[in-house]
């Protein structure tokens, strides 16, 4: 192939990313949302914002640590200001639960909607409000067609969304730039000492567009994520 065939190609394909969200970082700018290792799994090694990112969730306590995986992206996302909208089901949110992740309750427009249709209608529109930091939304259903929707809003506004597909037996092909399965684990006792740690979390990136799955363990510590492989090499530093 020519160079300049080959390197029109690879502009392309530079271009497509960025369009889906996948936006280089500025140099010497890494970790932007505090995942860790989870982001090179990403093109660019970037977490995609401005893009669709769906959760699936097969029994109630997968949802709630789905929540607060999102929860601390959530977080970092809304450093600089800005407000989230969280569309939910049956007001089961507790929303002072946030501040544990460092989300501030009353920056969170909080809608309660028990029909998948009207949560699709008000997350698409809400997508499309550029002062949008990020929208939540609890789902059981969404079909191709609907997440391509939502997907075509955020490339207008750049709002990063975040579904809660709380039916996991009924997955099929969707648009989202990511499927991911988070489950909640025991936690480790601090210093060896008896009482409940920090919380932990089996993080599991099932797809992702023209990136790599993975799976991994992450901790809630100090306000970020901690990989516990990042955990194990402090603690062996310090017993040496």
């Amino acid at each position: 192939m020519p160079v300049e065939k080959r390197e029109m190609i690879e502009r392309l394909q530079k271009n497509i990313l960025q369009w889906e969200g996948y936006r280089p970082p500025p140099v010497g700018i890494r970790n932007l949302v505090g995942l860790g290792m989870v982001e090179a799994a990403f093109p660019n090694g970037v977490f995609p914002v401005g893009a669709i990112h769906e959760l699936v969730c097969s029994s109630s306590e997968q949802a709630a640590a789905s929540g607060g995986l999102v929860t601390g992206i959530l977080s970092v996302l809304m450093q600089q200001g800005g407000v989230c909208v969280w569309i939910g089901r049956a007001k089961q949110l507790f929303a002072p639960a946030l501040a544990v992740f460092g989300v501030e309750p009353h920056r969170v427009i909080f809608i309660s909607l028990n029909k998948d249709k009207d949560a699709l209608w008000v997350m698409e529109e809400a997508l499309k409000c550029p002062g949008l930091k990020a929208v939540v939304c609890e789902l059981r259903e969404m079909d191709f067609k609907q997440s391509r929707r939502l997907q075509l809003a955020v490339e207008q506004s750049r709002v990063t969304g975040f579904v809660l597909r709380n039916a996991a037996d009924k997955l099929g092909s969707t648009s989202c730039a990511a499927r991911w399965q988070v489950r909640s684990l025991p936690s480790a006792p601090p210093d060896g000492l008896p009482g409940i740690g920090y919380m932990r979390w089996q993080v599991d990136l099932l797809k992702v567009r023209n990136g790599q799955t993975g799976s991994w363990v992450l901790e809630w510590q100090q306000g970020r994520f901690i990989p516990i492989e990042e955990i194990a090499v402090t603690e062996e530093r310090q017993v040496g």
